[in-house]
């Protein structure tokens, strides 16, 4: 009722609004009655079918074009390929809207893969050997993993709380301002947590599990490091997680082109831990932006052996054929 008649009495500034009250008829009447400059569309990307973070609410955004002709509106996002921004303009009605794109490099994070082995002994032991005392986020596919993880960490002496849709919102609520107000916090969370998180000093991001996507991917370690100052984006990864989000694909109840779409963006994020090259040039180059080896990745730092593997692949191939192409 107090926002309600600040508004209509012209008291406030900015108001930030959910999607899914915003399009409450009660939310568009109110904001009819008020003299509007903006419409500010946040987390943009949450509107593509095929970006990391699809939410069906923010397609029906459609409707302040149709209610609210002459309010100009901005849509904003942090992780955007072509491909999504294309559908951003699309979906939102932003008709012949410009874009702008500024670099998505963020020089101060160091990005790291390495082989998963024990994964929980192997995020300890990373905490503890750089991150002792540090903010920071560890990302798992699923909310027993999260609780699970949650517990090793306390176990270990670390104050680590965990977040995921499966919890109360008030077990969420109070966990989340737990992490923005004290020092030291770590979260173990699903993708359920971080939009709209700004705290800038988490000095690391760490996956236990393979992202879906290389946006995800991108989203979640760029909440690491963003007072400027040196920060980690870490992974443990193996095939079985590939085989995992392969599964995940195949038995979801979409269309065949949002699977092909979806397995091409894992093929994507799958590229990125098994490249040689700088990761960075490999990230930046999803979003079609190019750059040079940044000496500031695991693979710049030090660099994997390679060899010719030209007749070891002539050899699978010729096996994979003789078998009728089973396997």
């Amino acid at each position: 009722a107090e926002i309600e008649r600040q508004v209509r009495h012209g008291e406030l500034d900015l108001l930030y609004v959910a999607p899914e009250r915003l399009l409450t008829e009660r939310c568009l009447s109110l904001l009819a009655s008020s003299k509007l400059a903006l419409f500010a569309i946040d987390e943009a990307h949450c509107v593509s079918q095929w970006g990391h973070d699809f939410r069906p609410e923010y397609i029906q955004l459609s409707v302040l074009h149709e209610r609210f002709p002459a309010v100009p509106r901005i849509a904003l996002t942090a992780t955007a390929d072509a491909q999504t921004r294309a559908e951003i303009i699309l979906r939102l009605q932003l008709g012949k809207a410009r874009v702008f794109v500024s670099s998505f490099d963020r020089p101060n994070i160091r990005y790291r893969v390495v082989e998963k082995g024990n994964a929980r002994k192997q995020l300890l032991d990373f905490i503890n050997a750089e991150h002792s005392g540090d903010a920071g986020i560890v990302y798992c596919l699923s909310r027993k993993k999260v609780d699970e993880t949650a517990e090793f960490l306390r176990g270990e002496g670390i104050v680590a709380l965990p977040y995921h849709a499966g919890m109360s919102g008030d077990a969420r609520q109070k966990n989340q301002a737990r992490f923005q107000r004290e020092d030291g916090v770590v979260i173990v969370a699903t993708i359920a947590f971080g939009m709209g998180i700004d705290k800038p000093d988490v000095r690391y991001v760490a996956h236990l599990d393979l992202p879906k996507s290389v946006e995800g991917y991108y989203q979640e370690t760029g909440r690491a490091g963003r007072d400027g100052l040196p920060a980690d984006a870490w992974m443990v990864y193996g095939l079985q997680d590939v085989v995992q989000l392969r599964r995940m694909i195949d038995e979801s109840e979409a269309g065949e082109a949002y699977k092909k779409i979806q397995a091409g963006k894992l093929d994507a994020m799958l590229g990125f831990c098994e490249t040689s090259d700088c990761r960075r040039v490999r990230l930046l180059a999803y979003f079609d932006e190019a750059s040079s080896a940044c000496n500031n990745c695991d693979t710049c730092l030090d660099p994997p052996a390679s060899f010719d593997g030209t007749i070891a692949v002539q050899q699978l191939l010729s096996c994979i054929h003789r078998t009728g192409q089973r396997f």
